[in-house]
């Protein structure tokens, strides 16, 4: 069994698609990754993947370094012959879903989040919509991880052949992995924002918020972790992360392969993103029994029930994010406490990663008649 996964970082495929990776593995398949080279490429080697080196220009929208792409993927899909391809992320959607048609290799195009595509009004989201209409003719399914991802597609007509789209519902949190584990009991009060630093993830209304509250909640503390200077459109640079830190608003963290000792040591995981698939970060924080503040827009609204385990505010204002913090530093601890554990029941019902690996054995089953 020949299993092919493409993204346009090879640290999203070891992060988010681990507990996949390693049913894969064990049963046997042949698993390739195809995505830029990174720091992953020796774990994911580690646990028995091969890697191979995509050019990749996520930033760009120049044709020629697409074709380039476009070339890359056909030419190892023809050596490979895999009996499936997973594309994940923008450009592996587009020119993978492309490139599988014209090496007659069966292929599924997984949608986690739509971007600047549905952000912007720019002429470049223009375009891409027209490219993923004319590509999403071609996989065997289309992937979406929530409801509104799957409508908006829907309403812009961007599905060839709208029978073949599935709802995933999120990609999964491993359970035994993301335990749960009881607050801090502390004066001090941890709030933690896990991701890629971008614009785009509500990184700017979050320090705004932590420099108004950190005057009147002297006890409060705002985190970022994760890595800066990322290949995309709304990456924020060190050099402004680094001016946030020397003001005194922001404790930066740098990045890691292991969120679970921060999201340990947090009381509050925060998530201000403008458009999410199902964020990962969000399901480990409830799994672990983090109360979280994310919000109210697709992907969020899917993990976070404003008032049970957490609370949503609205996208883009840091106004409204303000007082959201505010309203989670004024809340008992005892409440908190509750938000956490219907947070983590939520998770275990909804988001467990053993079922989106079903999924994956099905339509492996259905389209190449293999099990694993």
């Amino acid at each position: 069994m020949r299993v092919s996964l493409v993204c346009n970082t090879a640290w999203a495929i070891h992060t988010y698609r681990h507990g996949l990776l390693r049913a894969l593995n064990a049963a046997g398949a042949e698993v390739t990754v195809i995505a830029p080279r990174d720091r992953t490429f020796e774990p994911l080697a580690a646990m028995g993947c091969r890697c191979i080196d995509l050019p990749v220009a996520s930033k760009g929208t120049n044709p020629l370094d697409d074709l380039r792409t476009l070339r890359a993927l056909y030419r190892h899909y023809r050596a490979i012959q895999p009996h499936v391809v997973f594309h994940y992320t923008i450009k592996p959607n587009i020119y993978g879903s492309i490139a599988a048609a014209l090496a007659r290799v069966p292929s599924v195009a997984v949608t986690t989040g739509l971007g600047y595509v549905f952000i912007q009004k720019s002429r470049a989201a223009q375009v891409a919509k027209r490219l993923y209409r004319f590509a999403f003719r071609f996989p065997r399914e289309v992937w979406f991880l929530n409801r509104d991802d799957e409508a908006a597609f829907a309403s812009e007509r961007l599905l060839a052949h709208p029978e073949r789209a599935r709802l995933l519902h999120g990609e999964g949190v491993d359970l035994g992995q993301f335990a749960y584990t009881p607050l801090p009991e502390r004066e001090e009060f941890s709030f933690v924002l896990i991701g890629r630093l971008l614009w785009d993830k509500g990184v700017g209304e979050y320090v705004e918020a932590a420099r108004r509250l950190r005057t009147r909640y002297p006890h409060a503390r705002f985190r970022l972790l994760g890595p800066v200077g990322a290949d995309n459109p709304s990456a924020i640079s060190r050099d402004e992360v680094a001016a946030w830190e020397r003001e005194g608003v922001i404790d930066y963290l740098g990045e890691t392969q292991d969120v679970r000792p921060f999201i340990a040591d947090a009381d509050c995981v925060v998530l201000p993103s403008y458009r999410e698939g199902v964020p990962r970060t969000l399901m480990e924080a409830c799994a672990m029994g983090r109360p979280v503040v994310a919000t109210d827009v697709p992907g969020c609204r899917e993990v976070v029930e404003h008032g049970s385990n957490g609370l949503l505010c609205e996208a883009r204002s840091a106004d409204s994010l303000e007082k959201s913090l505010a309203q989670m530093l004024e809340t008992d601890a005892a409440e908190r406490r509750e938000m956490g554990e219907r947070g983590r029941r939520k998770v275990a019902a909804e988001f467990d990663e053993y079922n989106v690996i079903q999924r994956y054995r099905e339509l492996i089953r259905e389209l190449a008649g293999l099990t694993f």
